[in-house]
């Protein structure tokens, strides 16, 4: 059985050809995961992640179905300006809500405009991308039975995207 652990670590994010995506710190990051509950953690990193020892480090490839899907095309929408609430304000990379082809309710980034036409896309900025984690532990323990209990408060920093 895997343990949880709280980990720290500088992360290297390259895609597949070896372009560099970004480069963070990660602080205390709790690597419980689940299918179920895949938290703030890809899960195969989360995977990768586990049973980490201070100063070591590990290279994480995750293909792109592992990590944020395939891209979707049916995810990709042009609106005009007039046809979102905050349309005339919109610039290249801000997120917006929108409903999607399906109905639902998404957070898509505006990757085009044209004018007064807007090109909205939902899929996350990675998918279709077979990505490399470059890992090297700054600190590695054991959870606390406090940490399991109330992981909402303890500081972390997530894996964002960095343009």
């Amino acid at each position: 059985m895997m343990k949880t652990q709280i980990v720290s670590f500088h992360c290297v994010l390259k895609n597949k050809l070896g372009n560099l995506i970004s480069s963070t710190f990660n602080q205390d990051v709790l690597t419980q995961n689940s299918v179920e509950d895949p938290g703030e953690l890809l899960v195969g990193l989360a995977k990768g992640l586990q049973n980490l020892h201070k100063g070591e480090k590990r290279r994480i490839c995750l293909s792109a179905d592992q990590a944020y899907g395939f891209y979707d095309p049916k995810l990709v929408i042009e609106l005009s300006r007039s046809e979102i609430a905050q349309g005339k304000h919109l610039k290249l990379g801000q997120e917006v809500k929108a409903h999607a082809e399906n109905g639902e309710m998404k957070v898509f980034r505006v990757t085009h405009v044209h004018g007064n036409a807007l090109t909205l896309d939902a899929n996350h900025p990675l998918a279709g991308q077979d990505l490399v984690f470059d890992i090297e532990a700054t600190e590695a323990r054991d959870a606390t039975p406090e940490d399991l209990l109330e992981p909402e408060v303890r500081p972390t920093t997530t894996l964002k995207y960095v343009h």
